[in-house]
């Protein structure tokens, strides 16, 4: 893996996010000349230091200025792009559709372009989300079998931009494959919204976690270095034209209700149980979602390597060591 990416320019979208931070810093190790995009700069909260920082070559940019994202990929002829850069936000979604679609949909769009007209682009690997397929009463979801049928404002987002991607790679030749993750965790995550880090934080201050469902809805859970570790493989394999147009589910195939999993989180920081309270106030979401990753099992030559009490524990440690330094804003201490 080092040897092939070794001095090659690859530039990542969302770079200061929480899975692009962990994909630029795993770049930088392994002697990238790493390019990134995002609308802001020196996020605070992910794991980017910054000597990290000092290594990339960041620009300022709303992927929904086509003009200017263009110029950028113009300037720097990245051999390899990663588009990470959107709005992740479930909850943010459903209260703003028209910048989600903007952010999510157009933002692909001018990614997908800019390639197009851009021959020094050798492959582009776009990030999706198992929130793709929608709602489906047949799981797990399969690629080529379950049709994307998103339906709320982040999920319809999602299924948009997988369409415009493979009319690229269809209809132009695009090397461009599509990758669909369930809910990644670890490390760095600054979004308090999401489930794993609100409840580790509630777990270790003591503080009554707020489930926002019944605690029956299901969902998959991977460890955001084994999601790092398949972006890269798709991308060698893509840059030699091997998987064009593919898209790959991944998944450690083990789904969890989110009860389950926040009990595992409280038993992990050895902290009360009893502190989860069940709100039952969901609305707008799907009840299951789990991948089928075999594809790229056999097509990447990937698998997961780290199960979840493995997962739990690194992260557990590094909000315990990393984030108490520090006072969480109003904004990061969102229910979940």
């Amino acid at each position: 893996m080092k040897k092939f990416y070794k001095n090659k320019k690859v530039l990542i979208t969302g770079h200061e996010g929480f899975l692009g931070a962990w994909l630029a810093k795993k770049l930088i190790d392994i002697d990238c000349k790493v390019v990134g995009i995002d609308i802001v700069r020196s996020r605070k909260g992910n794991i980017l230091s910054t000597n990290d920082r000092n290594k990339i070559k960041g620009y300022l940019c709303d992927l929904s200025k086509g003009q200017k994202l263009n110029d950028i990929i113009k300037r720097e002829n990245p051999e390899i792009i990663f588009h990470l850069g959107a709005q992740a936000i479930v909850g943010e979604a459903l209260a703003d559709p028209i910048k989600t679609l903007k952010s999510n949909v157009e933002g692909t769009w001018n990614i997908l372009e800019s390639t197009r007209q851009n021959k020094a682009v050798k492959a582009l690997i776009i990030a999706s989300s198992d929130k793709a397929y929608g709602d489906s009463k047949e799981l797990p979801y399969i690629e080529n079998v379950t049709p994307l049928n998103g339906t709320y404002p982040y999920d319809a987002s999602k299924s948009c931009t997988d369409i415009v991607a493979n009319m690229y790679a269809k209809t132009y030749g695009l090397n461009v494959c599509i990758m669909r993750c369930g809910n990644i965790y670890g490390p760095g995550d600054y979004h308090m919204s999401r489930i794993v880090p609100d409840a580790i934080v509630c777990a270790l201050t003591g503080k009554v976690f707020k489930i926002r469902s019944d605690g029956k809805f299901v969902r998959d859970y991977i460890y955001v270095e084994d999601v790092v570790m398949a972006y890269l493989k798709a991308a060698k394999l893509l840059h030699l034209k091997k998987i064009q147009g593919e898209a790959f589910n991944i998944s450690n195939e083990k789904p969890l209700s989110v009860k389950k999993i926040t009990e595992l989180i409280f038993k992990t920081c050895k902290a009360d149980i009893s502190k989860i309270e069940i709100l039952n106030n969901a609305k707008c979401e799907i009840r299951a979602q789990y991948l089928n990753s075999k594809k790229a099992r056999k097509m990447l030559k990937w698998k997961p390597s780290c199960n979840i009490s493995q997962g739990l524990g690194k992260t557990a440690e590094w909000y315990r060591a990393s984030l108490f330094n520090r006072k969480l804003s109003k904004k990061e201490k969102g229910k979940r």
